[in-house]
């Protein structure tokens, strides 16, 4: 027989962004915030993130300990997380079927909030033909293989990616005791900071070839190699008996397609509006579900937000639906991704192409309502937009959108 329960909020996701979430809900003495997790322990990606750069300049932490942090801070708050709980699929509009060792149970609550983070895309996603050996990873399953498991993972590893992504991953690999022979990407130049790259040529050794795509896994059993082809034509066998594909987020986003969410074209995660309101009344969506994959410090921000909008809802707030937000090539998406006049929360915004000093326009029906010079634009690096131009919006004059020249 299936439980049933209420809650005045039930966040789905304990990364980052649900754990700051659900903090500051509780902390402004909403009654019963919940957080659920499928995983056995709360904090997120961060968990397995053996590296620094998490937290503040004065105060910087390792993924883990930014992981605790935000599970101790939900925790004093007063709200209640939940682990080895699935999310299995909408009973109502507020209520979600969920599984846990103690059985199924139904929960229902005046606003929920969906914070399922991202994933990579694996071998199979991207079409990668070949066999199908062991030793071939993604960057999350990489990192909870060494660091949460202690796992042995080969001896020399090929890095798929040139994004800040892969070079944690490459530092992984080297953290597990094997050799990264070469990482690689389909670009003509790293997308992550020049002085990041060069530093981490210098310090390892490892050559980065650019303009290259794995057209094929090698080896019976265990990897043995990867078939490569550079943008000349020309194929070359690297010789690794690891392989690790980086970057290439995608959202975690079942539970909004069960839930018929309007969702974006670019982003692919739940359309939302610059208060992280879905199309349906009480859902909310934040982090990387709403724009694969950001950085801990902005899920967390994403989760503060959240929450504030959640408050207004629980008080009977109705603030207007908003325009759809909308970006041509060569850039890919942005979130969010709709607009009213009020909105504040900065931009996120991904090109596709190298761009160097493009000029960004944001424009509805004609009317120009914000122009800006950006810096040199990389691929699967972030750009940021200020919400500084939001007020000049009519919403009755159609959608906005986001251009470069």
């Amino acid at each position: 027989m299936t439980a049933a329960r209420e809650v005045d909020v039930l966040i789905v996701g304990a990364g980052p962004a649900g754990l700051a979430a659900a903090a500051r809900l509780a902390a402004a003495g909403v009654g019963r915030v919940e957080v659920l997790d499928r995983e056995e322990a709360a904090g997120g990606v961060p968990r397995h993130c053996a590296h620094g750069g998490y937290g503040t300049l004065l105060h910087p932490l390792t993924g883990p300990a930014y992981a605790r942090l935000l599970v101790t801070a939900a925790g004093q708050a007063g709200a209640t997380v939940r682990t080895g709980v699935t999310a299995l699929d909408w009973a109502g509009p507020l209520s979600l079927h969920t599984l846990s060792p103690d059985g199924p149970e139904t929960v229902t609550a005046r606003a929920v909030v969906l914070a399922t983070g991202a994933r990579e895309r694996p071998r199979a996603a991207r079409l990668v033909p070949g066999t199908r050996p062991a030793g071939v990873h993604t960057t999350g399953e990489l990192q909870r293989a060494v660091h949460l498991h202690g796992q042995h993972i080969g001896t020399r590893a090929v890095v798929v990616g040139a994004e800040d992504v892969s070079y944690t991953a490459s530092d992984t690999v080297r953290a597990a005791g094997a050799t990264v022979v070469a990482m690689l990407t389909e670009h003509t130049r790293a997308q992550t900071a020049p002085a990041r790259a060069a530093d981490h040529r210098l310090r390892h050794g490892v050559p980065l070839l650019t303009g290259t795509t794995v057209t094929e896994l090698l080896g019976h059993g265990r990897l043995s190699g990867v078939r490569v082809r550079h943008r000349d034509g020309r194929t070359a066998v690297l010789p690794c008996d690891t392989v690790v594909f980086t970057g290439d987020f995608v959202p975690d986003h079942e539970l909004a397609r069960r839930a018929r969410l309007l969702l974006d074209p670019g982003t692919r995660g739940p359309a939302v509006d610059g208060a992280l309101r879905t199309s349906r009344p009480g859902v909310f969506a934040a982090g990387s579900l709403a724009h694969p994959a950001e950085s801990a410090a902005t899920a967390t921000r994403d989760g503060v937000h959240a929450a504030g909008a959640v408050l207004a809802h629980l008080g009977g707030a109705r603030l207007p639906p908003g325009v759809p937000l909308s970006v041509a090539a060569p850039l890919r998406w942005i979130a969010p991704n709709r607009v009213t006049p009020s909105d504040r929360l900065p931009y996120v915004l991904r090109t596709a192409t190298e761009l160097a000093r493009p000029v960004l326009y944001v424009t509805q029906n004609g009317r120009v309502l914000h122009r800006e010079r950006l810096r040199t634009a990389l691929p699967n690096r972030t750009l940021r937009l200020p919400a500084g131009w939001t007020h000049r919006v009519d919403p009755g004059a159609g959608p906005v959108s986001v251009t470069v020249s």
